[in-house]
Formats: C-alpha cells, structure tokens, sequence
C-alpha cells in the first residue's frame, strides 16, 4: 500500500474511533472519569480564607512592616526587588500615580482601594511560586511591609485584624460601591 493510502486509511479509522467516542452514551464517560474526590467541611474551611474589607474573615495575628521586611526578603523580593519595583507591571508593588497624565501605575499605594484586599490577597495568592505558604502572623508582617513601602504605615505600626480594617487607602475613594448604587 502506498504512503497516502496508508495515511488515508489511518486518518478514517482515528475519524471514526473519534465519532463513536463522542456518540457514546454519556453515562459510559461518567463511569470512566472520576475528577478529585470529595472533601470534609473541615478540609473546606481550611481553603475558604476570604478576609473581607469589613474584617469578616480576617484571622488572629499581627505584624509590623520592621519584622515583615525579613519575611518579605525571603518569599518577595525574587518577584518584587528591594523597594516593590518588580520587574513588570505584574510585579511593581509600590509607587505609582492614579492622577498620573500618562497611563497610571496601578500599585497597592496608588490603586487598591482596601488594605484588607492586600492581606487576603497576600494569604491566598502569594509567594506566587507557592501561594498559600505564609503563616496568618507572616501575612500580616508581609503586609505591614508592603503598605510601609508605599508610605501608608509607619515601620513599628501593628497591624491585626482591626487596624487593618481602619487603614484608610490613598485610593480608597476611587471606587464606586454597587450596594449603595440601589
């Protein structure tokens, strides 16, 4: 058999391997695919970790940005540099200018309107490479240092679960509140 009539054939027969896959009953594949497995309501509180801008959700602890900066150097600084300058866009942490004539530099102290979205933000997402890892002490340390590099929180400020929430965020009043659009 020539080359084009052998891969004649081969491509009819994946054709139709492939229609009589997609025409099987659909209970045949819920039989064969098993995706995770369930999990407890214990397992799932320990991932449900929103704080929210009210405090809700925001767990015991505190931290100062002196004592956050060594945690910071450990698990930050590959991603952010020294001052948060990162590398991109993506990475840059501090700094920026919301009144900026040119396209602004969205950063925590230029653009988030709520410390506590840094901490929760911080608590679930980062280090990027291995989100998740930070003890709730270490988060708030992390975050005191972040908000101390943008100049909103002084180096020996403690910051918990209702200082946090009293911060108020040089952007904080650039955002529109749907709730109250009712």
């Amino acid at each position: 058999m020539s080359t084009s009539r052998t891969a004649t054939a081969t491509s009819r027969i994946l054709a139709l391997l492939l229609l009589a896959a997609w025409m099987a009953p659909a209970g045949s594949q819920e039989a064969q695919i098993r995706l995770g497995t369930p999990i407890s309501e214990e397992q799932l509180s320990a991932l449900d970790l929103i704080a929210a801008p009210d405090g809700s959700g925001m767990p015991p602890g505190a931290g100062t940005a002196r004592q956050g900066r060594e945690v910071y150097e450990l698990n930050c600084l590959r991603c952010h540099n020294v001052n948060g300058e990162g590398e991109s866009g993506n990475t840059v942490i501090a700094g920026g200018d919301m009144q900026s004539e040119e396209s602004p530099l969205r950063t925590v102290g230029s653009y988030w309107p709520h410390a506590s979205t840094l901490f929760d933000f911080i608590r679930r997402a980062m280090p990027a490479d291995i989100p998740k890892s930070l003890t709730d002490e270490e988060v708030y340390q992390v975050t005191a240092y972040v908000l101390f590099l943008n100049g909103i929180v002084g180096e020996d400020q403690s910051i918990n679960s209702e200082t946090l929430t009293a911060i108020v965020m040089p952007n904080g009043n650039g955002f529109v509140d749907q709730s109250h659009l009712h």
